[in-house]
């Protein structure tokens, strides 16, 4: 079974890379010679990527039924694209040898008919004088109307004979992502770990570097790499001093990951402030299939009894983030999931040392607004009552955004924030008290997402609740 999946995965590497060079080289030719690619690349589907089939007639083996993945629940043919085989081996494997160990299907590996842009293969090659307006009369170019969520958001319609998705996201969709990422992070996607960590605050970022330095050659971990060109192979003390400020400010969202050889290293974005930056982030990393993603930022405390440096850890949402209502309304719930929330409840005792009763009065589970309006203090009266209704206990601006995508996405999710001010109570955030408030409680905090990432890693495919699959969903997690 091992050499049949290994096989598969070799052909499908063998398509990509034989389409890539092609369309490079023709590219090339163009760009120094002004040579015409010939028709016969786009008759014989030379520029595009392959296409992995999985045929079921309805026979099964040894069917696991609690796993919330890896299941085919119907006969018939399922299909998608690929692209950058080599950066998703893992991935794609494990869920090949998942379906071939249970079921007895057909597996084909073929060119499709789904051409790859131009844009994704320009790494290496001087555009000369040649504009992209002229590549894309010659070559295949981005059509938007040929990329989008429809699967996920279980939109798409097909015909009786069309094949079923197979995955989430296909080739184009996954480009699209990785070139985001890219541009976003200023690191390359084949740096991004299956654990993944977002604050809102650049602080984290310096107590992350410096903790990260010191654990390569520890536990797995091999190599610190980040925004601005940071790169570390070996175990480095103060390493935040090789932060260049010039360089990751380039980046919206800058990141940095601690990297393991199978990737299950842990991964840190700064996303900055908003809901909007929050969708932006996770609509791109949500391609590289992270087994989970949690939001370890800062918040108001909204009850009298909260005391700055406290803990809030999500257990619902009050969604005014907005962001999201198209594709996922409002009134949709969505569910704390388990395994995440008993995680960073237990990393929250271990690092602050707090149990029981005691460990209480420093953490609250409850309800988190997040906003899309900075300024809703400047609408008091209105917001309280909202709040009051909803019996929340901190506001905020990213966590249900990052949650509900995670939800959408079929990514385990998690919000563990710290109060940083108590605006309804009148402790606002002032400069002298939130630097004290800062330096005191930033260490902390990051070290309770770290443990709790180091826990989610063990839980395998546990942590993957069947809470987030829908109705009809593509085999592949």
């Amino acid at each position: 079974m091992e050499n049949r999946i290994d096989h598969i995965h070799a052909e499908l590497v063998r398509i990509y890379e034989t389409a890539v060079a092609c369309l490079k080289a023709d590219i090339s030719a163009f760009i120094e010679h002004g040579t015409l690619p010939p028709a016969e690349r786009r008759t014989a589907n030379l520029w595009t990527y392959p296409e992995l089939t999985v045929r079921y007639r309805g026979n099964e083996r040894d069917v696991v039924f609690g796993r919330a993945f890896g299941r085919l629940v119907e006969p018939g043919t399922y299909a998608t694209t690929i692209t950058r085989p080599h950066l998703f081996a893992d991935y794609l494997k494990e869920q090949l040898a998942l379906l071939d160990a249970e079921y007895e299907i057909e597996i084909e590996v073929s060119r499709s008919t789904q051409e790859i842009p131009f844009p994704y293969v320009l790494d290496g090659l001087g555009m000369g004088t040649v504009t992209p307006q002229e590549l894309a009369t010659h070559f295949p170019s981005t059509d938007l109307a040929m990329i989008g969520d429809e699967i996920a958001d279980g939109l798409m319609i097909f015909a009786e004979n069309d094949p079923k998705p197979l995955a989430l996201f296909d080739g184009l969709r996954t480009d699209f992502s990785l070139a985001r990422l890219a541009h976003y992070t200023g690191t390359s996607p084949d740096h991004c770990q299956k654990f993944i960590l977002f604050t809102n605050y650049h602080r984290y970022v310096d107590e992350f570097v410096d903790w990260a330095g010191e654990q390569i050659g520890k536990d797995g971990y091999v190599a610190l790499a980040g925004a601005g060109g940071l790169y570390l192979d070996e175990a480095a003390p103060n390493a935040r001093a090789r932060l260049s400020d010039t360089a990751w400010r380039r980046h919206q969202m800058p990141a940095y990951h601690l990297v393991r050889e199978d990737r299950s290293g842990i991964t840190l974005v700064n996303i900055g402030v908003g809901p909007s930056n929050a969708k932006t982030i996770t609509d791109h990393l949500a391609v590289l299939r992270p087994e989970a993603w949690l939001m370890i930022g800062h918040c108001g405390g909204l009850r009298e009894t909260q005391r700055i440096g406290d803990f809030v850890l999500a257990h619902a949402y009050l969604r005014d983030d907005k962001v999201l209502d198209p594709v996922l309304p409002p009134e949709i719930p969505l569910p704390a999931i388990a395994e995440v929330q008993q995680a960073l409840a237990e990393a929250a005792g271990i690092v602050s040392g707090d149990s029981g009763a005691n460990l209480k009065k420093r953490m609250r589970t409850g309800t988190v607004v997040t906003t899309d309006d900075r300024n809703w203090e400047l609408r008091y009266t209105a917001s309280a009552h909202r709040f009051s209704l909803s019996r929340a206990i901190a506001i905020e601006m990213e966590s249900a955004t990052i949650s509900a995508q995670g939800y959408r996405f079929r990514v385990p999710y998690g919000t563990l924030l710290c109060v940083s001010d108590k605006p309804l109570h009148g402790e606002l955030k002032l400069p002298g008290q939130a630097n004290r408030f800062y330096e005191e409680a930033i260490a902390g905090h990051l070290k309770i997402g770290l443990r709790a990432c180091e826990m989610l890693r063990a839980e395998g495919d546990s942590l993957h609740s069947r809470k987030l699959r829908a109705f009809d969903e593509p085999p592949f997690r």
